[in-house]
């Protein structure tokens, strides 16, 4: 049994300029997914009419159901109404309810309806009208040659609208829809690669209802397993089963699922611990704190933090060694450790964190380039470091060295469970 398929077109020059961001495609797409429709497609085309027409021929071809926002608006740049007419070979008439909805929002608001207003309520004969309590351009649903095509306002909150309240229990009467359930597993300390290499021996057996997903960032690797089919507690059960059996391959990179986040994961270990923890941030200049910060009651564990962005700080208020400093240089393993080591002394925490590298663009030498980081964490069982070897851009590498000493703290805290 298949699933329903549907397309997302996005009409406007405005985001292929860039002047906007497509949030309405984001949207749909997730609302889709609960009913347990199949996106296929997503589309964005500009305000030229032989692109706007190519893009209904392509997704009459491979979709059940297209979903159009944007161009509904009175102004002669809103194509989409016009031409949706002249795809499906259909006049456009005055729709007296249409009329009397503008006119009641106008009213509403105080506002005369002038002509290029009434144009708003006049629709191809062939569609049936959508109400847009929210504003003053109609939505059309077509049913023509075994497709439905739903033109919506390119406004989000009035596309919302029409979806939440009319558009989206219709199509879950109208349509197939199977259930679509999806579990991530989220993974830090290892690339895509190599961690595929691991699970291959598990990947290759997973269900044919199971699919995965390798979904790559910033010093994170996400898995996402994606099951289809008509229960969805047995689907959940499915993923879990198949879950249980991946984790013995990659335990220890494992930090989390679905939204869980490294700082989350971190607070709730050390919270649940009983432990508290301390920053001194050189090239992350408080980001690290920031994100252990953004966590709701981090103010149990997370005590402050010196950012000693440059050697004066290191040295007079963090207390690192002139003598280190001078012979090992800022971003050295060294550095880092007498960072991390005085900050929990100076916070009296039960850890200490330090970060200290060259986030770029500029300040890199032959031996330490740009992306070059050292990350230390202290605890009562010792030190431990990482060296990092990151990217030329500042703040991908600032956000890198963030994520990498939270993993390094978490791997310590799992030492210490």
């Amino acid at each position: 049994m298949s699933h329903s398929r549907a397309e997302i077109i996005t009409i406007g020059d405005e985001i292929l300029y860039g002047q906007i961001l497509d949030s309405n495609s984001q949207w749909i797409s997730q609302e889709l997914d609960q009913l347990g429709i199949r996106g296929v497609r997503q589309t964005t085309v500009g305000d030229i009419e032989g692109d706007i027409l190519h893009a209904f021929k392509e997704a009459e071809q491979h979709a059940d159901l297209v979903l159009i926002t944007g161009g509904l608006g009175p102004t002669n740049d809103d194509l989409t109404k016009p031409l949706l007419a002249r795809y499906f070979g259909a006049d456009i008439e005055l729709n007296k309810e249409a009329l009397e909805e503008v006119r009641a929002l106008f009213k509403k608001f105080g506002k005369e309806l002038t002509e290029t207003n009434k144009q708003q309520a006049e629709l191809p004969v062939n569609c049936e009208k959508i109400t847009n309590k929210l504003g003053s351009a109609p939505g059309m649903w077509f049913n023509e040659n075994d497709t439905v095509f739903i033109s919506m306002p390119g406004v989000p909150h009035e596309m919302k609208g029409m979806m939440t309240d009319v558009l989206l229990p219709r199509i879950r009467s109208e349509f197939h829809t199977l259930s679509i359930y999806h579990k991530v597993v989220k993974t830090s300390g290892i690339g895509e690669s190599w961690l595929s290499d691991k699970i291959k021996p598990w990947e290759s057996q997973l269900p044919v209802h199971i699919k995965l997903a390798y979904l790559p960032s910033v010093l994170e690797v996400k898995l996402r397993l994606t099951a289809s089919g008509l229960d969805r507690n047995q689907l959940k059960a499915d993923v879990d089963d198949e879950i249980e059996k991946l984790i013995p391959y990659i335990n220890k990179y494992i930090f989390g699922y679905n939204k869980d986040t490294i700082e989350s994961v971190v607070g709730q270990k050390l919270q649940d611990m009983a432990l508290t923890i301390s920053t001194a941030e050189s090239c992350t200049g408080g980001f690290l704190a920031h994100k252990i910060t953004s966590v709701a009651g981090s103010s149990a564990y997370f005590i402050g933090s010196i950012i000693s962005y440059n050697n004066r700080i290191k040295e007079e208020i963090l207390n690192v060694s002139k003598d280190t400093l001078s012979t090992f240089g800022a971003v050295s393993e060294e550095t880092v450790k007498e960072m991390a080591v005085n900050v929990r002394n100076q916070f009296k925490t039960d850890m200490g964190v330090a970060t200290s590298g060259i986030a770029g663009p500029g300040g890199g030498t032959e031996e330490k380039p740009v992306g070059t980081v050292w990350i230390a964490v202290s605890d009562s069982n010792g030190i431990e470091t990482r060296k990092l070897s990151l990217a030329k851009n500042r703040l991908v590498n600032i956000e890198a060295s963030t994520k990498a000493a939270l993993s390094l703290v978490l791997q310590r805290l799992m030492k210490i469970n």
